[in-house]
């Protein structure tokens, strides 16, 4: 049975220094209320699922230290993603009197040691070792991140293999959970009432729990689109609105044009992150900027680009190698601005000054998004917003607008003929999701194109589940006004200021004349952004609503479908917006009520 924790607004959300088990007072109510009930309840197994940013580290390192000093278990060990939160997690025990050896790889561990930090990959090469240890000495295993055991079935029989004979399980997450059905091991599935098997969190700390509590910052999403032209393998030249409805493919290679560092969208956006970051500062002095970008090469045109633009260097961090490590530390202790990363920032790694990213990155999936967010939430006081800025794509914005959204894994997924999920991940994709290093994936050549043009249009911001503003250039007043909003505010004063200032924006565009409304001048929440799926839904509706009234006008197909559009206007329904399909649904149906 899942335990919510209660708000607490007395307690700072500052970092609470990683106190051991004793200095209660300096835990945040969800550490303390989840060490009471693993401490009434003393579990073999216990899985506590905390928004990124919230402490987890903490947790589990305190419960570590009673686990210890009460003598239940005689050694640690973590087992962590990658070899960057390996040290960090060898770094932030020591803090608290645990020394764990991040380097150990076989043998007896020296005397001076606690335990052991090692990886799910080195899990993976050598289980029996671990097994060894463990039958050896009562120990406690914290498997941070746990989704990653199911990342392959090798690395979660691994897991099982080694820590079977574990005296005590933690197991960590604080993402969504993985959408394919690999079992993960060490979690509890419970049948639902619809018989899907779902994973079953000993305690749960969720993003809207954590924003109440001032633990985490709020985050408000900044959506670009604009016009996209690419060339396509068989020679053919297509132009399209990012943000517009069009085919899952044409989507990608509209996303993938849009993020090329050869067209004009990616410096627009930059610059906007840049002149973000500036404001932020104002009131967050350190504040430092992320870009998360797919690839290598693309990570340094970035950071070529951020250096036109700021004139500085940026940071760049290529693989999950021990320099990249050290880039990431010194970045974390400086005041530099700006950090082009290749997908190994975009979990559990602890910089809590980035309080502006780029999401620059073509990975779809809820699991990626959300740790890629995590690195922007982590609050050191109150009031800290953060901003992540976005391409305008309908799965990506459907994840920003459901932050608080929270899901568990489900091992059992029915789904009537012709249903999608919209949260199932490909193996692709998650693989791609989940790689620590950079090597050629081999995706260009699958999708093989030229990307031609782009450039950027400001569309709408996003906060707290609603949608704000109308469509902007680049460099214009309407723009300035969403990337100018204080870095130190409330949510209720963040809201509050996005409703003025996009009042401000309409009546300002009503006393344009018509020549030079050369944009889309209506407010975001009029302007739905449309999914593949939603359009095939529409069009499907058409053709069943047109289907029916042929059989009671007589009329064939193609008439009335020539009629809508001779009424309504516009393209054929193969190549129809969301808008026209609407209006020709609504008039069929009109003329259908008409004959009865």
């Amino acid at each position: 049975m899942t335990t919510t924790a209660a708000s607490s607004h007395h307690l700072s959300p500052a970092f609470p220094g990683r106190a051991p088990w004793g200095t209660a007072n300096k835990l945040r109510a969800w550490q303390q209320g989840a060490m009471e009930k693993y401490i009434q309840e003393q579990p073999r197994d216990f899985l506590a699922v905390a928004t990124p940013g919230a402490g987890k580290t903490t947790f589990a390192l305190t419960l570590a230290s009673w686990l210890l000093h009460h003598h239940v278990v005689q050694q640690v060990t973590v087992v962590a993603p990658t070899e960057h939160l390996k040290k960090q997690w060898a770094e932030a025990a020591a803090r608290v009197g645990i020394k764990l050896d991040p380097e150990y790889s076989a043998g007896p561990l020296g005397r001076e040691y606690d335990g052991v930090a090692v990886t799910y990959a080195g899990v993976g090469v050598r289980p029996m070792l671990h097994r060894n240890r463990a039958e050896q000495r009562k120990t406690l295993v914290i498997l941070d991140e746990i989704h990653h055991a199911g990342d392959s079935k090798s690395w979660g029989e691994a897991c099982l293999e080694a820590f079977e004979p574990a005296t005590r399980r933690l197991a960590l997450t604080g993402t969504p959970f993985r959408s394919d059905t690999n079992p993960i091991p060490f979690v509890t599935y419970e049948e639902d009432n619809a018989g899907i098997r779902r994973s079953a969190a000993d305690y749960t700390y969720g993003y809207g729990s954590a924003l109440s509590d001032g633990v985490v910052r709020p985050v408000i999403f900044l959506s670009y689109s604009g016009q996209m032209r690419w060339r396509t393998k068989a020679g053919d030249e297509i132009a399209a609105r990012l943000g517009e409805p069009m085919t899952k493919d044409a989507v990608s290679q509209a996303w993938r044009t849009a993020l090329d560092p050869r067209g004009d969208w990616m410096p627009s956006v930059l610059r906007a992150a840049d002149q973000r970051l500036t404001e932020v500062r104002k009131a967050i002095p350190d504040a430092g900027a992320l870009v998360i970008a797919s690839d290598q090469d693309s990570a340094r045109a970035y950071a070529k680009l951020i250096r036109e633009i700021t004139g500085t260097k940026a940071t760049v961090v290529l693989s999950d190698d021990t320099g990249a490590s050290k880039r990431i530390d010194d970045f974390s202790a400086s005041e530099d601005r700006w950090m082009v990363a290749v997908r190994m920032v975009s979990e559990g790694v602890d910089v809590p000054r980035l309080a502006v990213g780029v999401y620059a990155t073509t990975i779809s999936t809820p699991l990626f998004f959300a740790q890629a967010v995590g690195r922007f939430v982590r609050s050191r006081r109150r009031g800290e917003t953060a901003s992540v800025f976005l391409p305008t794509v309908p799965d990506l914005l459907t994840f920003a607008n459901e932050m608080e959204k929270e899901r568990d894994h489900a091992l059992d997924k029915p789904k009537k003929e012709g249903e999608e999920d919209p949260y199932a991940e490909s193996e692709k994709e998650m693989e791609e999701a989940n790689k620590e290093q950079d090597e050629d994936t081999g995706e260009q050549e699958q999708f093989s194109f030229e990307a031609l043009e782009s450039e950027a249009v400001f569309d709408r911001v996003l906060f707290d589940g609603a949608e704000f503003g109308m469509q902007a250039h680049p460099g214009s007043e309407e723009e300035q006004d969403y990337l100018g909003i204080p870095g130190l505010l409330e949510p209720d004063q963040v809201q509050m200021l996005l409703q003025k200032r996009q009042a401000r924006q309409i009546a300002h565009s009503k006393k344009k004349p018509d020549t030079e409304a050369d944009l889309l001048e209506l407010p975001a929440e009029r302007r739905p952004v449309v999914s593949h799926k939603e359009m095939m839904e529409l069009r499907k509706r058409l053709n069943t609503l047109v289907s029916a009234y042929v059989h009671q006008s007589g009329k064939p197909h193609g008439v009335i479908h020539t009629e809508l559009r001779r009424v309504c206007g516009g393209p054929p329904s193969a190549e129809a917006t969301a808008g026209q399909l609407k209006q020709r649904i609504t008039k069929v149906q009109e003329w259908a009520t008409r004959m009865r």
